[in-house]
């Protein structure tokens, strides 16, 4: 790796450094993440040796006829996901886009009920959950329920749309019985994940919680679809894949990325404390969290759109305007632009959402993606089941 490329990374955060003590300006840089970034650019470039372990990063292990990432986003079958979000397509079109089947929930949700009890559920919640702990304690009881797959790839289909507004519906648990009721009684997706999580259903807030599970829809071989499409390999029902999903997306180097956002909002503090809180993370060598995504070198476009959303709707929100502050330091100081948790994050401010409401944000639009790959791993009909090399030890 060249000096400059070392620079480059540093700078971007994507290599940790920290002082020598070998002079002023004399720095180490964390090895792990400098070989993390050789493999990769290596196995991009059809390095033979390399790219047999490129399933540490990003590399395409699979054939997908569902979508594809490029400069411009996320594509849909084709389609710029951007562009989708941009021209108001709702977020069941998106579903039947991706799924190839009509999104009708209404024939599987018995009565608009949860399918458990929700006294049952509430009583599984650890002491100060966030919606996204309703989501999971669902799909683990709903997986539970269902000792078998699906019997057919059409029956699938036909349940998929319950089994998404169950887990919409099921973001409302930490707040009872009556944020989940008025969440399957709601006319869409977006304005039931609202009526869970106790936001205003405005026409605008709609709109724009729409184009936020729209643009989270699907990102490819990320590793909650990739967990998705193994255990369906293995023929697991679709809660029990969404239920694998979820376990993934909980992680802080994924879906729960935008829980560092969050508690970086809250260590800035003031917007007018947002270049200094980014110049003291960057002076320590640490990174600033909601920036420099790998697959975007040149910008993430949906949390830039995101962002324009907030600041249209929720302007003057404390959240948004501290983001707004964090994202222009970072454009200057380091030439890096937001990711999707960042435009999460400022979108659930500008909507008044309680805390982890990004991240429910995030979870509901990609359950249509982890279904898509579900059913399109079914149809599939082999077993996804990598081999390790071992090096000893």
């Amino acid at each position: 790796m060249k000096r400059e490329t070392l620079y480059a990374y540093a700078s971007r955060g994507l290599v940790r450094a920290a002082a020598s003590g070998e002079g002023p300006r004399g720095r180490v840089y964390n090895r792990e993440d400098v070989e993390r970034l050789k493999a990769r650019s290596q196995a991009r470039a059809g390095h033979g040796p390399v790219a047999a372990s490129a399933l540490r990063w990003g590399e395409p292990v699979l054939e997908t006829r569902i979508g594809s990432i490029g400069p411009e986003g996320p594509s849909y079958r084709g389609r710029p996901a951007v562009e989708l979000a941009r021209e108001g397509a709702s977020f069941e079109d998106i579903c039947s886009l991706l799924w190839g089947a009509p999104f009708r929930p209404e024939a599987e949700l018995d009565g608009r009920r949860l399918g458990v009890p929700v006294q049952h559920l509430r009583a599984l919640l650890r002491p100060g959950a966030e919606p996204f702990d309703g989501m999971l304690i669902t799909a683990g009881v709903l997986a539970a329920s269902e000792q078998h797959a699906e019997p057919s790839l059409e029956i699938a289909r036909a349940r998929a749309a319950a089994l998404m507004r169950r887990l919409v519906a099921s973001c409302g648990l930490v707040s009872g019985a009556d944020a989940v009721s008025a969440s399957l009684e709601a006319a869409s997706t977006a304005r039931a994940l609202l009526a869970a999580l106790g936001g205003s259903t405005t026409s605008a807030r709609v709109a724009a919680m729409t184009e936020a599970l729209v643009l989270a829809a699907d990102h490819e071989l990320n590793p909650s679809t990739f967990a998705a499409r193994v255990a369906a390999s293995a023929g697991a029902s679709l809660p029990a894949c969404t239920m694998a999903a979820l376990a993934a997306l909980s992680g802080p180097l994924h879906g729960a990325a935008t829980a560092r956002v969050e508690a970086f909002v809250a260590e800035v503090a003031r917007p007018e404390r947002g270049a200094a809180a980014v110049g003291e993370r960057l002076a320590r060598g640490e990174s600033v969290p909601g920036f420099g995504h790998p697959v975007y070198p040149e910008g993430d476009p949906r949390g830039a759109r995101l962002l324009e959303i907030a600041q249209r709707i929720g302007g003057r929100s404390r959240g948004v305007r501290i983001l707004v502050s964090v994202v222009n330091a970072m454009e200057l100081v380091a030439r890096e632009r937001p990711t999707l948790d960042v435009g999460l994050v400022a979108l659930a401010s500008a909507l008044g959402l309680p805390r982890g409401g990004a991240l429910a944000m995030f979870a509901c639009g990609r359950v249509a993606g982890w279904i898509a790959h579900a059913l399109e791993q079914r149809a599939a009909g082999f077993i996804l089941r990598p081999r390790a090399r071992y090096v000893g030890g």
